[in-house]
């Protein structure tokens, strides 16, 4: 009988536990495409805790189950259970087992933590990527693009500078261009497997940059320049969105994210040094513009959108089909 135990008890094991690997598996597939080096590091994160966490409930509500299908009482069975104490073994190994199961979600957290490198909102914040991705790199694009920065692990590769301006409610990039001129556009480009440096800023108040498809996501804190680096790894286009309320429309500041070859980004550069600045397409001011052609009095007040960005490159219109 007691054979028959333990050969059950470990053949469910074994199921749970092939059962929660898998389903740390299909994890994966909750998410956008893993388009940056950083998202590699989370996706794993999160399959390892959705399989620890598959295997918890499924000890739980095994026992559970368990337990009501073959440890009723009888029907007319209104006796007490038997007075049983405190068992001081069991007690330690269900302090034990939780407590070593924090340390290593905790530890793990840390170690993924560590390898990106994260500082927090503060002036300096730089995501590094780990040294195993590091020959995800492409060939230079060119000279004139900076260094990264010494202590970097990536210290010596090719990277892309841009300076990111936030403000209610839109977005507007400044790209280095020659002999010192100003490239700016409402669309962020990036070019694949090379090191992206974004100089955060807010004209305003608080706004938070996030990429669902780099699963990388930072605060833009007012009176503050953020440095944010990653590493684009999949060519396409992509969604930038504000993930902080920063007032009335601010679910209209978006911005697409394209990520191309070095060559198709160099070419865009030039091709958007070469237009005149013009006024862009913002779907707040569009949005704020409508209402207030309108007669019926909505009832409460709103801060008016800044006005629209004057910038060499935007494209006409948001598409009605945000990509990921």
């Amino acid at each position: 009988m007691k054979m028959r135990l333990i050969v059950t008890l470990v053949g469910a094991t074994i199921l749970m536990t092939l059962a929660s690997l898998w389903m740390g598996q299909q994890a994966y597939t909750w998410f956008p495409p893993q388009a940056s080096a950083e998202s590699e590091l989370i996706d794993d994160l999160f399959s390892f805790l959705t399989a620890l966490g598959t295997f918890i409930f499924l000890g739980v509500a095994g026992t559970l189950g368990y337990s009501v299908l073959f440890s009723r009482a009888g029907r007319y069975d209104y006796s007490d259970g038997p007075p049983i104490e405190g068992n001081i073994t069991l007690e330690i190994v269900w302090t034990a087992i939780p407590f070593a199961l924090v340390i290593w979600i905790a530890a793990y957290s840390y170690q993924v933590y560590e390898q990106m490198d994260v500082r927090g909102p503060m002036e300096m914040v730089h995501l590094h990527m780990p040294a195993t991705m590091e020959a995800a790199y492409a060939e230079p694009m060119d000279d004139s693009l900076p260094d990264s920065l010494p202590d970097s692990p990536t210290a010596g590769l090719p990277s892309a500078r841009i300076a990111v301006q936030a403000k209610q409610w839109a977005w507007i990039f400044h790209y280095p261009g020659e002999n010192g001129q100003d490239i700016t556009s409402t669309e962020l480009h990036l070019p694949v497997d090379h090191r992206i440096k974004l100089e955060l800023t807010s004209d305003d108040v608080l706004h938070g940059l996030y990429i669902p498809a780099f699963r990388l996501k930072q605060d833009i804190i007012p009176n503050k320049t953020i440095d944010f680096e990653f590493t684009p790894t999949r060519i396409g286009t992509y969604r930038l969105r504000d993930s902080q309320y920063s007032g009335t429309y601010f679910a209209a500041m978006q911005a697409d994210v394209v990520v191309e070859s070095p060559q198709a980004y160099q070419s865009w550069l030039a091709d958007a040094a070469n237009r005149a600045p013009s006024p862009a397409y913002n779907r707040a001011a569009f949005e704020y513009n409508r209402a207030a052609e309108q007669t019926i009095v909505r009832g409460w007040e709103t801060i008016p959108p800044a006005p629209p960005p004057i910038v060499n490159f935007a494209p006409k219109q948001a598409p009605d089909s945000p990509p990921v």
